[in-house]
C-alpha cells in the first residue's frame, strides 16, 4: 500500500513523475497477489492493486535504490544488518514526518484496520514527503558525482 500511495503522489509531481517506486519486502515470497485487504482499502482512494505482485528484496534493488522506507523499526534494522553498505539509505517511514513508530502489517485482518493503516501510511507520506525528496535527491546527486569522479579519473588513466 505504501509504494502504491507514494506513486500517486510522485504522479501529481511534475517534478517526479518519473521516479521509480518499489515495493519489496525482506522475507516476502516472490510472486504472491495483494491480500484482499489491500486491494479494497486502495480500491477506495483509486488506486488498483489487482496486478500488484510480492518480491523479495534484493541486493540489486538495495543498489540502485536513492531511498529505502521500512514500515517498522525492526524492518529498518534488519535492512541495515543485511545490506551495512546502504545503511544512510535506509529509514523508517515514520522518520520522514518526524515521528518514530512502525506501522503494522494488517495482513489478514479486518477491513477497518486495513483503511486505518492505509491512512495512517498516507499520513506520513503527506507529512514526510519534502523530507523523502530531498534525501532521495541528495543520495542521486551524490551518486552522479562519484560516477562523473570515477569517469573522470578514468579518463586520466588511459
Amino acid at each position: 500500500m505504501a509504494a502504491a500511495l507514494l506513486r500517486r503522489y510522485l504522479d501529481e509531481d511534475d517534478a517526479r513523475r518519473d521516479w521509480r517506486v518499489l515495493s519489496a519486502g525482506l522475507w516476502a515470497e516472490d510472486g504472491e497477489p495483494a491480500s484482499t485487504g489491500a486491494v479494497m482499502a486502495m480500491a477506495e482512494r483509486g488506486i488498483d492493486l489487482t496486478g500488484h505482485r510480492s518480491r523479495r528484496l534484493t541486493p540489486q534493488m538495495v543498489e540502485g535504490a536513492d531511498l529505502i522506507l521500512g514500515m517498522t523499526p525492526q524492518h529498518v534494522e534488519a535492512m541495515q544488518q543485511a545490506f551495512p553498505e546502504a545503511r544512510e539509505r535506509i529509514h523508517l517511514l515514520a522518520e520522514m514526518a518526524g515521528e518514530s513508530h512502525g506501522i503494522a502489517d494488517p495482513y489478514g485482518l479486518s477491513p477497518v484496520t486495513y483503511r486505518a493503516t492505509a491512512n495512517e501510511i498516507e499520513r506520513l507520506i503527506r507529512a514526510g514527503y519534502e523530507r523523502m525528496v530531498a534525501l532521495a535527491e541528495g543520495v542521486h546527486e551524490r551518486h552522479e558525482r562519484r560516477e562523473k569522479d570515477e569517469r573522470h579519473e578514468m579518463a586520466r588513466n588511459e
